[in-house]
């Protein structure tokens, strides 16, 4: 028997339309996210990038169009019922999106906690790998205010990752950041993918980046996909958008 071509296919978006008020974000976009693939998404400012996000994890609802998570359309599902939804799909915010107030192993714990869990046992455990997934073990006593910037953000991924989700969202992950920094959270984005099968979603202006860890690549203009294909394409492409954006 041939095999699904959709089966593994993780997030489906199709005809997706997105307004405020008479400004229109999104105009009928049409984008595959695949099981443990990393998709980088392109284009400049105001393309509709992080709103095409949100809609992954149903922090947005749709003007018109769906967006399918495991083949179950989330568009319209109760707020309730969405929990679930972002247990699967979880999103690494732009600025890292921390509380100050709280410790390190406590942000982390935090989606946990709002899960239902309360098992402290568990937790400590589920604190405990997350940041040893990112590198970062016996940080959990340290309070945000004694991080880098580069910290901070894996201290994010750390908390987008504790409820071992198939996709996390990156909402420019590599901003302030100068390059070494930058490097580790490219390695961290890779190995969530090659060792968890973890599919990700980035948005991101920096080039180096793309050629290191996309396997596919998505540029947005005027809130609809202009062109998809591998880093490779990307590179030899003639198109003089895609050059001028590259370059």
């Amino acid at each position: 028997m041939a095999e699904d071509p959709d089966s593994n296919v993780f997030i489906k978006v199709e005809g997706l339309h997105q307004r405020f008020g008479r400004h229109r974000v999104l105009r009928g976009v049409n984008l595959e996210v695949c099981r443990g693939e990393t998709l980088c998404l392109l284009g400049g400012s105001g393309g509709g990038k992080s709103v095409l996000i949100k809609h992954m994890c149903g922090l947005m609802r749709p003007w018109k169009g769906s967006v399918s998570v495991e083949g179950e359309n989330i568009a319209d599902l109760p707020e309730r019922a969405l929990g679930a939804v972002r247990k699967r799909v979880s999103m690494m915010f732009q600025g890292g999106a921390l509380f100050d107030s709280l410790s390190v192993g406590q942000n982390i714990a935090f989606p946990l906690l709002e899960g239902g869990l309360r098992d402290q046992d568990e937790i400590k455990c589920r604190v405990k790998e997350a940041l040893e997934i990112v590198r970062m073990p016996g940080q959990e006593n340290k309070m945000p205010a004694d991080l880098s910037g580069g910290m901070r953000k894996r201290v994010a991924l750390a908390r987008a990752v504790v409820e071992k989700p198939s996709c996390v969202l990156y909402d420019e992950p590599h901003a302030g950041l100068d390059p070494v920094t930058s490097d580790s959270i490219d390695h961290l984005i890779r190995d969530l993918g090659a060792d968890h099968n973890i599919a990700n979603v980035v948005i991101t202006h920096e080039m180096r980046s793309v050629f290191r860890i996309a396997d596919r690549v998505a540029y947005m203009k005027d809130g609809s996909i202009y062109w998809k294909g591998t880093p490779e394409e990307l590179g030899a492409s003639k198109d003089p958008e895609l050059i001028n954006f590259v370059e």
